[in-house]
């Protein structure tokens, strides 16, 4: 749906179709005051998502706010890669989600995946919490263990081996946040920063993560825009992880790259 169509029908409490197939629908002064705010908020550049405080990914249900990044269409590539690798290994898997932000990848892959443990990680105790809400809203609150570290930092991840490390890193470069559209600039910048090219959270995982990965596990990273070349210059210089591919989204960008330990 468009921002019009998510407004409209959240203010009307009424689905994509019955908006437009239903003539007798009618604003009553409280919603019609409710949609000016939203509107105003709107121009102001603040996104619609957290205006509405929720969104959708991977058909499922997220709470949004000011301390999340909002999830991306884009990133449903990146979990669906991952269901293809589980549905090939079929047994029991042990995932780590770095970055977690509102939970939107470590929880769909603990909705649609059985016999699944997954632990999910975010710096942010604000970002944590709104993971934790969304765990509960999809039912899936025992199947994900949160923690608060940054990247591999906490103690309690020593104690485990993964069978996949899925993120989605922050990955814009600095000196460009503040060129970015309004809405975007809105959402956290630690969740955008990733420094000075862009690339500074994939060589902290690439190179910290085989000693969280069991032997022939894999690790799975949303990249950027036309940042392909320069992640693959990463993996060879660690010399530890074969590239297994790179998988392009829906608009034919280049946005995942998954690689094998050893």
């Amino acid at each position: 749906m468009n921002e019009a169509e998510l407004l409209f029908t959240e203010v009307l409490n009424c689905d994509r179709l019955s908006l437009y197939l239903n003539k007798d629908i009618s604003l009553d002064k409280k919603k019609s005051a409710l949609i000016s705010c939203v509107l105003q908020r709107r121009i102001k550049g603040e996104p619609i998502q957290y205006i509405l405080g929720k969104t959708e990914f991977a058909g499922l249900e997220f709470k949004v706010d000011k301390n999340v990044f909002i999830p991306r269409p884009e990133t449903e590539v990146l979990v669906e890669a991952v269901f293809n690798l589980a549905r090939i290994h079929g047994a029991p898997l042990n995932i780590l989600d770095i970055g977690t932000g509102s939970g939107c990848i470590g929880v769909s892959l603990a909705k649609f995946l059985s016999h699944t443990d997954i632990t999910a990680t975010d710096i942010s105790s604000l970002a944590l919490k709104v993971a934790k809400f969304n765990a509960n809203l999809n039912n899936v609150s025992g199947k994900i263990k949160f923690i608060q570290s940054d990247m591999f930092a906490d103690a309690r991840l020593q104690k485990e081996k993964f069978d996949i490390i899925v993120s989605n890193p922050p990955y814009v470069v600095s000196a460009e946040i503040d060129s970015l559209a309004p809405e975007v600039r809105c959402e956290p910048r630690i969740a955008l920063d990733g420094g000075r090219d862009g690339l500074d959270f994939y060589r902290k995982i690439i190179k910290t993560a085989p000693l969280y990965l069991k032997k022939g596990g894999f690790l799975i990273l949303e990249i950027g825009f036309n940042q392909k070349n320069e992640i693959e210059n990463i993996f060879q210089k660690g010399k530890i992880f074969e590239i297994i591919e790179f998988i392009r989204d829906y608009n034919n960008i280049e946005r995942v790259v998954k690689a094998k330990n050893g």
